[in-house]
Order: structure tokens, then C-alpha cells, then sequence
């Protein structure tokens, strides 16, 4: 059990890049830590809890709220983090690249977030914060992402949907936006081309994601924001 008042976050996708930045984060904020992703490997944390599985399995979700109450007794935040980005011309896209990528960015959100929502409805509060992408707002000739659109499109939109029911009942629901981040995605020899698409000039941080989720943990007056976090690319070129 979590120490009590201690605060509880659940996060998917936290093996690696910005998923596992968050969970640190989160501990330095003296959370405790529900930590999924398909090879996240345990932790010698008392305060992390770490469930194997594939988010796009509803049964994924089940176990790792189940066992998030069973650990810690509470869940007061969800970040909803894993995602797949396949870049490819639309009309090469295949039947199992579709299947694949709603899979996860949409289906990975749907049941993990009705299961912990209905729990901070019987706390009385929560929040959740989703991660999307700036090409859903600004589409890029030079990156191909359809698949990207359609499913961290619905997401974005969810989260309003989201803010906007549970306003008056303690949940805020957030978003935040990224434009292209170093991450294990893109390989260093890639990086000044990529950086090159982007106003700003240079790819952003892991840090500068990570910043923008806990920006939104502690802002108790802001929900339904897409923070978008993108050296400007949502702005124009």
C-alpha cells in the first residue's frame, strides 16, 4: 500500500523515451508509479510497480489498474503515453499497420482510461493526461502520417470530450502535443535533418515533454489544453 496521501500515477509505454522520464518525474513529485509497457523490466522501487503487457489488449488494462489498486490502494493520475508512429504514403499502408497503430494509440487509451476514470469518479477526483502529436494540427508533406492523424487526432479530441464531462466532477483531462522529439524513434544520424523541419531549428528534448506533463499535474485551473510542445511547429512554417 502507498503511504498514506501519497499520490498514485499510472503510466503506459514507460520502458523507454518519454514514458520512462515521466516515471521519474512522477517519483520526484513523490508519487508512486504504475509502470506498463510490453518490456518494461521490474524495478528495485518499492514505490514502482512495473505490469508487463500489450496496452492494445483490454486485459493489459485490466491487470494494470487491478494491480495498481491492490499495490497502492488508489489511482489519481493516468498518462497515457504509449504509441506507435508509422510514417508511409497512405496507400501502402497495410491491414495489419492499421490494426497495429488503432490498436494502441486508440484502443491502448480506451479501456485503461474508462477503468481509471471510473475510479477517481469514487475518489472524488483525477486527472489524465494524453499524448498526441503536432502533425495532427499541422501536417507535414515531408512526413506521411495518416495512421498518426486518425488515431492521435481522435485522441486529442477525446480529451476535450473527456475535460468536458467530467468538468464538474473532479477529473481534468489534458493533452499534451509534442513536435519531434529525440527519442530511441530516431536515430542520431537523423537528427539535424530533423531538427531542420521545425522553426525553432533543432529537435526537442525529452525533458522539454516531460516538463509539459508535470506543467499540467500541478495546474488545477487548466483542463481540455492540447499544450502543444513543438519549437512552433503548430504555428506555421
Amino acid at each position: 500500500m502507498s503511504i498514506q496521501g501519497q499520490k498514485v500515477v499510472v503510466i503506459t509505454g514507460a520502458s523507454q523515451g518519454i514514458g520512462a522520464g515521466v516515471v521519474a518525474a512522477y517519483r520526484k513529485l513523490g508519487y508512486a508509479v504504475v509502470a506498463t509497457s510490453r518490456t518494461v523490466a521490474a524495478s528495485d522501487d518499492a514505490d514502482v510497480l512495473t505490469v508487463q503487457g500489450d496496452i492494445a489488449d483490454p486485459a493489459t488494462a485490466e491487470r494494470v489498474i487491478t494491480a495498481g489498486i491492490e499495490r497502492f490502494g488508489r489511482i489519481d493520475t493516468l498518462v497515457n503515453n504509449a504509441g506507435i508512429f508509422v510514417a508511409k504514403p497512405f496507400t501502402d499502408y497495410t491491414e495489419d499497420e492499421f490494426a497495429s497503430v488503432v490498436g494502441v494509440n486508440l484502443g491502448g487509451f480506451f479501456r485503461i482510461t474508462q477503468l481509471a476514470i471510473t475510479h477517481m469518479l469514487a475518489r472524488g477526483g483525477g486527472h489524465i493526461v494524453n499524448i498526441t502529436s503536432s502533425l495532427v494540427d499541422n501536417a507535414n508533406s515531408d512526413v506521411p502520417s495518416v495512421l498518426a492523424s486518425l488515431t492521435k487526432g481522435g485522441l486529442q479530441s477525446a480529451t476535450k470530450s473527456l475535460a468536458i464531462e467530467y468538468a464538474t466532477r473532479g477529473i481534468r483531462t489534458n493533452a499534451v502535443s509534442p513536435g519531434i522529439i529525440k527519442t530511441p524513434m530516431h536515430p542520431e544520424e537523423q537528427h539535424e535533418a530533423l531538427g531542420s523541419l521545425l522553426p525553432i531549428g533543432r529537435m526537442g528534448e525529452l525533458g522539454d515533454i516531460v516538463d509539459a506533463v508535470i506543467y499540467l499535474e500541478n495546474a488545477p485551473f487548466v483542463t481540455g489544453e492540447i499544450l502543444h510542445v513543438d519549437g512552433g511547429q503548430s504555428a506555421g512554417r
